[in-house]
Parts: structure tokens; C-alpha cells; sequence
């Protein structure tokens, strides 16, 4: 059935005002700042259950070579026992509450949250702040989480995706704190001690590089009381001679290839600087990314698709399935593809970069209305999608008042992203993919038949006459 231009702009202004009630629905995030500096985020969504956590701004970016997976490992310790809970007591406490307390480790942030009911809020903030504050890390103990973690390496190499932008980040930022994994290697997983681990919490873990987010079933000034009770005391600075030095994350073309050939097929990032969390035309990068569309070779639609990339993509059958990727960090960031292809010959790899390459240069050349509003009608469902329920909220707090430093309300999001143009989306994409430098990642089999890192290149840009 064909659709009219009139019929997809009559979808899209009803899909624009549908998005606009729900964002006036949303609820208000109330922030207090205590005497440490500390801030304390919370937003009254109801309900009978609620998520509260510590977001802090350290990760393995913020490490040195000799110490990193320091912070990964201080995340495995915290689940270990305090100085007044035994790891038994620990973990009968969250399973009296019918709770879930986790935590996770990214290259930039250190998160530990818990999901209670709401009556137990109180119960969570303080135990966060016993892990967080009062871990003990006892010798033995520290030993038996090495085998714990090494296992936990075997479990990431086994998963060909993470292994991949591991990859890319280390040929993307080439000695820079961001081409750090966040596991870190054996032999340091093998020697940090006790010291090491004390030493990262003096430095890193001080009041202003930390934000208490709550979300659902809370009271705004019953968690602040609880924040200042029990995370007053966290020092606004680091101890004299705790210091870090925070280096920039600087972007270079490369590539990285691990020839597997007992592999069933080969799996790739190729990807070119993207922005950083503040810049001001991020979420136009974001549209682009809905813009290119998203490829499965299982999915019956693929070959009717409106997004050319995956038309094309479904026309010649030259990959399994095609991502693309926009990952933001406080500095610098990665947009590009991730791939799977089970493909013989370098005219069918030919085949398929000048498919991805082309579709990603044609952005340069502009898009048209239509392609303009269902792009942004995809955004806006994603966004909403990673909203839905008080842990996403609670991570989309803690995280926007860490790179932001406010948290940016779902009515603002959605209104710059109904501001962006057509002439917004050339003019982006001309500045981050036009002739410009890539990094490039790749595992599996027959990669012989993929151009080298100069061929990749040369695919940045038509030849204009």
C-alpha cells in the first residue's frame, strides 16, 4: 500500500502530540545540594516500589595502566561485608526486604542502586552507604573475587560483541585513558591488593563527584534526610597526596583485526568520532543514527524497510545484522556500525562497505521531510522506552546530573529534538562523517577480504565535481 506525503505528515503530528502529553505528565525531579556537596536527585513517579542509588563519576577512564580494573574490582568487593555486615548479613537483609541491590562499572561512572519497596527506602540508603563507606576488604577475601572475576573475563570474551568495542576503543583512542577495558588485564586483576583498592575509594569517592538519584515511591525531603544522615560525612575533597590526573581522550584512525577463521562468521565495528554528552548538536547524531535504521536478515520486513540503508541491505543479502551505535563519553565520543556477515569474496565485502558507507555519506547530502519525521518518531520511542519504570529513571537522573550537571526533562528532550531540521541533520553529519578519520575493529572469519585501513578511508567521501 502506498503512503501519501500527507498521510505521513498527519501520523507524525499525531505522534508528536502524543509524545507532547506524555512529556507534560511527567513528573518534577526536586534537587538539593548537602553541605559536602553531595547531591541528592529524586522524582515522585507513585507506585509501591522504588529505586535508590549512588552514581558516581569514576571508572576505568579514570584509572592508571598499573592500577586499571581497580574500580571493577572495588565494585565485586562491596558485595563482600562492612564493618558492621557479615556478606551472609548482607545479602538475608536485601532478601528479607524482597529487594535487588546491584551495581556496575562503566569506563566513566561507578553505579551501586537497589530496587525495594517503597517503605524500605530508608533501609536501602543506608545500606548503600555501608557498602559504599564502611567495606572492609580482608586479604582472603580480595583473593577468592580473583577467580570470581577471571571467570567473569572468560564469560566477556565468550560474547564476540563486547570483545569488539573493547577493540575499537583501543585503536579509537590509541593511549588514552578511554582505550582502557573496563575489566582491566590478568596480570593486574592478579596483583591488586587491598592498599590498591583503599587507595582508588580516598581518591575518587568524595561528595561532589557523587549524586544519591531516587525514583517511584519516594518522599523528596525523607531522602534528603537519609542522604544527609547517612552520606554527610563523605569528604568534599580527596585526602593531601590522593590525586589523579584527569587526561583527555584523544580520537585516531586505526584499526584492529583478529583472524578467527573456525568462526561461522565475522563480526566489526567501523566507527568515527561522535560528540560528547554536552555537545549542543548530540541529538541530532542521535537522529541520524535512527535514521540509518536498524538490519536483521530474519526479519520478513527487512526488504520493505523505509530507511535505504536497510532496503539495500535486504536487496543484496551481504550481512547477518547491522547496529548502528551512537556512545557518548565527557569529552569525545563513537558513532558508526556494528556488523555480522558470513560473506567468501571480496566482491560481496565490496559490496556491502560501499552499501554502509554510501548510506552514511548520503546524510551529508540531507534527507528529506519525510525521512526528517520518522527518524525523530523513532528517537522519541526509544528514549521513552528507556524510561519506563523507576530503575531507567533513577539512571537517567544520576547519569544527566553527572554529565550535564542538571537533569534535562523529558518536555526539553522532546523539544529540541522536534527543533532539529533537515539543513541540522547535513550539516552534523557533514561534521562527524564527511572525509573523516575512522577506527575499525573486527573478529571472525575471512577478514582477508576486507580493505585495509585506507580503504576504509577512502569511503569517507565522494569525489564532488
Amino acid at each position: 500500500m502506498l503512503t501519501s506525503r500527507w498521510a505521513l505528515k498527519a501520523v507524525a503530528a499525531a505522534q508528536a502530540r502524543a509524545f507532547s502529553s506524555i512529556a507534560v505528565a511527567q513528573q518534577p525531579t526536586l534537587l538539593k545540594t548537602l553541605p559536602n556537596q553531595m547531591r541528592v536527585a529524586t522524582e515522585s513517579t507513585g507506585g509501591e516500589s522504588a529505586t535508590v542509588g549512588v552514581w558516581i563519576d569514576t571508572g576505568s577512564r579514570y584509572e592508571t595502566d598499573a592500577t586499571n580494573g581497580v574500580a571493577h574490582f572495588l565494585e565485586h568487593m562491596a558485595f563482600k561485608g562492612t564493618a558492621k555486615r557479615s556478606q551472609t548479613q548482607l545479602e538475608m537483609e536485601v532478601e528479607n526486604m524482597g529487594g535487588h541491590l546491584n551495581a556496575y562499572t562503566s569506563r566513566e561512572q561507578t553505579v551501586y542502586y537497589a530496587k525495594v519497596m517503597k517503605q524500605d527506602v530508608p533501609k536501602a540508603i543506608e545500606l548503600l552507604s555501608d557498602i559504599l563507606l564502611n567495606s572492609t576488604f580482608a586479604p582472603d577475601a580480595v583473593n577468592r573475587e580473583r577467580d570470581v572475576i577471571l571467570r567473569e573475563m572468560e564469560e566477556v570474551e565468550s560474547q564476540i560483541e563486547e570483545v569488539v568495542f573493547d577493540r575499537l576503543h583501543e585503536v579509537a583512542y590509541v593511549g588514552t585513558p578511554l582505550a582502557r577495558t573496563i575489566l582491566g588485564p590478568v596480570e593486574n586483576i592478579n596483583s591488586i591488593s587491598p592498599d590498591d583498592i583503599t587507595r582508588y575509594i580516598k581518591t575518587h569517592y568524595t561528595a561532589p563527584r557523587m549524586v544519591l538519584a531516587a525514583s517511584g515511591g519516594v518522599n523528596h525531603n525523607q531522602v534528603v534526610d537519609l542522604a544527609g544522615e547517612y552520606f554527610g560525612n563523605v569528604p568534599t575533597t580527596a585526602p593531601a597526596g590522593y590525586t589523579f590526573e584527569d587526561q583527555a581522550s584523544l580520537f585516531c584512525g586505526a584499526d584492529v583485526r583478529d583472524f578467527k577463521e573456525d568462526m561461522p562468521s565475522a563480526h566489526f565495528a567501523l566507527s568515527f568520532e561522535g560528540l560528547k554528552w554536552t555537545d549542543p548538536d548530540i541529538y541530532t547524531l542521535m537522529l541520524c543514527q535512527s535514521l540509518l535504521g536498524t538490519y536483521d536478515a530474519k526479519a520478513s520486513g527487512a526488504a520493505h524497510a523505509t530507511a535505504p540503508m536497510v532496503s539495500q541491505l535486504a536487496k543484496h543479502r551481504v550481512a547477518e545484522t547491522v547496529q548502528p551505535f551512537c556512545t557518548c563519553y565527557n569529552d569525545t565520543g563513537l558513532f558508526g556500525l556494528y556488523v555480522t556477515a558470513d560473506l567468501h569474496s571480496y566482491d560481496d565485502y565490496a559490496t556491502l562497505f560501499q552499501i554502509l558507507q554510501d548510506e552514511m555519506l548520503s546524510l551529508t547530502m540531507g534527507v528529506s521531510d519525510e525521512d526528517l519525521a520518522r527518524g525523530k518518531a523513532q528517537l522519541k520511542l526509544n528514549i521513552l522506552k528507556e524510561m519506563d519504570g523507576s530503575s531507567p529513571t533513577a539512571e537517567e537522573i544520576g547519569r544527566q546530573l553527572l554529565t550535564f550537571g542538571r537533569r534535562m526533562n523529558l518536555a526539553e528532550t522532546l523539544a529540541r529534538i522536534d527543533g532539529i531540521t533537515t539543513a541540522d541533520v547535513k550539516r552534523v553529519a557533514d561534521k562527524v562523517i564527511w572525509d573523516q578519520e575512522v577506527a575499525f575493529a573486527a573478529i571472525g572469519s575471512n577478514l582477508k577480504y576486507i580493505g585495509d585501513i585506507n580503504t576504509l578511508r577512502r569511503g569517507t567521501y565522494w569525489n564532488r565535481i
